[in-house]
C-alpha cells in the first residue's frame, strides 16, 4: 500500500539522531520541554524519541485542538520550544546527537479533570535505572522484537498508542503509520502489510471485526484498551483472530494497572485482567481501585501539588476508578467516575464540554452525560436550558471543542432534574429524555 508510512527502526534511530542534535543546537537540556502537536508521521516519531533519548520531554497535543485550548495547553506546559504541526523541521541538519539506548523520560500528555481543567502527567527526567527498567518492562510484557511489524490504528497524541509505537522501534522492529482511522484502509494494512502487533479501542474493533476483507492471520499480539469491550465483541474479536494473540489492559494516561490474557477472560468474562508485574491492587473503603507501583512507575500532576497528593499514598496511587479485585486476584471494574464518559476510548469529562456550552449567550445552564452506542461504546449527549437552537450550539460546539468532546446530540429542557440539594441529577437524564442509560 502506498498510502502507509513504513518506520523501519534503522533508519528512524538516523532521524531521532538528527532530531536531537537540532534540540541541542536550539539550547534544549534533560528536563525541557517540546511542545508538538501533529499527525501521525516518521518525523513525528523521530522527534519525539530524540528528546526523549536526551532526556527531554516531548509535551504531545491533539493536532485538532481548537486554537484556544491549545493556547492555554502550550502557556501552561511552559515549553522551551514549540515546533507546532512540523516536527520535520528538526530533520533537516546532518548534524547528529549521541542517544540513550532507552529514554531517559516519559512524554507529557495532558489528562481531562473532574473540574475540566486538564492535567499534565509529568515523570520528570529518570534515573539511568528506572529508565532501563520502564523500556524493559514494555518491551517483555509485549514481546516485542526486531521481527515485529506494529500497525497504529490510534492518534499518536494519546499516550498507549505513542508508547507501542516507541517501545517497537526500541526492540528494533518496524511502525506501520496508514494514517487517520478507516476501516477500509485499515483492512487493506492488515491483509497486504501482514503486521504482528497492534494496538486498538474497542471502535477500531467493532468498525473491523465482521469484514470479510480482512487477513487477521499474521497477527501474533493485538492489544486493546481504552474503554469497556461489549462481550459479544470480545468473543468475536477472540474467533476471528489466531489464538493467544488478543490481549487487553486497564490503565489511564498516568499509570498502567492490569494485564489480560485471552486465558484469564475467557475464564472470567468482562475482568480486566490481573496486576501486571511488580503491581498490586487494592480497594479502599470506599470501593477505589489503588495501585502500588515500582518506581520508575511514578508520576505527579504538572505545577498541581494538591492533586499529586490526593493521588498518592506511599507507593500506591489511584485515578478515581472503582472496582474490586476478587479472591484469585482477578480486577472487576463497577464503574469509571461518575461523570466520566469514554467515547472511542476518548475520556471526556462533562464539566470541561459543559463550560463551553454554558458560554453561549442564549443557553443558561447545561449537563452532560454518555449514553450507549453500539460504534464508539458511548456517545455524548447535552442537554440545557435556554433559547439556543440545538443547531446554533451544535456549531458553537464544533467551534470550540475537539471532535471527541462535540455533543452528539442536544436536548433543550424547560429545567435540569436536581436533588434536594440543588445538584443536577446528571445520571436521571437518560431517563427524563428517553434515551438508553446502560
Amino acid at each position: 500500500m502506498t498510502d502507509v508510512a513504513v518506520v523501519p527502526s534503522s533508519a528512524s534511530e538516523e532521524d531521532q539522531r538528527r532530531a536531537a542534535a537540532a534540540l541541542s543546537a536550539a539550547g534544549l537540556g534533560a528536563g525541557d520541554r517540546l511542545l508538538v502537536s501533529a499527525a501521525a508521521s516518521p518525523a513525528l516519531l523521530a522527534v519525539v524519541m530524540g528528546a526523549l533519548r536526551t532526556g527531554i520531554v516531548p509535551v504531545v497535543l491533539d493536532p485538532a485542538l481548537p486554537a484556544d485550548e491549545r493556547a492555554a495547553l502550550a502557556e501552561d506546559a511552559d515549553a522551551a520550544l514549540d515546533v507546532g504541526s512540523d516536527p520535520a523541521r528538526l530533520l533537516s541538519g546532518s548534524e547528529e546527537a549521541e542517544l540513550a539506548e532507552v529514554p531517559l523520560a516519559r512524554p507529557m500528555h495532558y489528562t481531562s479533570g473532574t473540574t475540566g481543567r486538564r492535567k499534565g502527567v509529568w515523570s520528570g527526567v529518570l534515573a539511568e535505572d528506572d529508565a532501563r527498567a520502564l523500556a524493559a518492562e514494555e518491551i517483555e510484557l509485549w514481546g516485542f522484537g526486531p521481527a515485529d511489524r506494529h500497525l497504529v490504528l490510534s492518534p499518536l497524541h494519546h499516550s498507549a498508542p505513542l508508547r507501542f509505537a516507541v517501545h517497537t522501534l526500541l526492540a528494533g522492529g518496524e511502525v506501520l503509520l496508514p494514517g487517520p482511522f478507516d476501516a477500509s484502509r485499515a483492512a487493506a494494512a492488515i491483509s497486504t502489510l501482514r503486521p504482528t502487533t497492534t494496538f486498538c479501542v474497542p471502535t477500531h474493533l467493532q468498525r473491523l471485526v465482521g469484514r470479510d476483507d480482512v487477513d487477521w492471520s499474521s497477527f501474533r499480539r493485538l492489544v486493546h484498551a481504552g474503554a469497556p469491550c461489549p462481550e459479544p465483541l470480545k468473543r468475536a474479536v477472540l474467533a476471528a483472530l489466531p489464538e493467544g494473540s488478543v490481549w487487553e489492559f486497564y490503565g489511564s494516561t498516568e499509570a498502567q494497572f492490569t494485564v489480560c490474557s485471552p486465558e484469564d477472560w475467557l475464564a472470567s468474562p468482562g475482568s480486566v485482567g490481573r496486576a501486571r508485574p511488580g503491581r498490586r491492587l487494592e480497594t479502599d473503603e470506599r470501593g477505589q481501585l489503588w495501585c502500588a507501583v515500582p518506581p520508575w512507575a511514578r508520576f505527579e500532576y504538572w505545577r498541581a501539588p494538591g492533586k499529586t497528593a490526593a493521588a498518592w499514598r506511599g507507593d500506591r496511587v489511584t485515578v478515581g476508578d472503582l472496582g474490586r479485585v476478587d479472591d484469585d486476584g482477578v480486577v472487576w471494574l463497577d464503574g469509571r467516575r461518575e461523570d466520566l464518559v469514554i467515547s472511542g476510548g476518548v475520556n471526556v469529562y462533562p464539566a470541561e464540554v459543559e463550560a463551553v456550552l454554558d458560554a453561549h449567550p442564549d443557553v443558561v445552564e447545561s449537563a452532560v452525560f454518555g449514553v450507549p452506542d453500539a460504534e464508539w461504546g458511548r456517545r455524548v449527549v447535552a442537554a440545557y436550558v435556554g433559547a439556543a437552537e440545538p443547531a446554533a450550539l451544535a456549531a458553537w460546539a464544533r467551534e470550540r471543542l475537539a471532535p471527541a468532546k462535540r455533543p452528539k446530540q442536544l436536548h433543550p429542557l424547560d429545567e435540569l432534574p436536581r436533588t434536594s440539594t440543588g445538584k443536577v441529577r446528571r445520571l436521571d437524564l437518560p431517563g427524563v429524555l428517553g434515551l438508553p442509560d446502560a
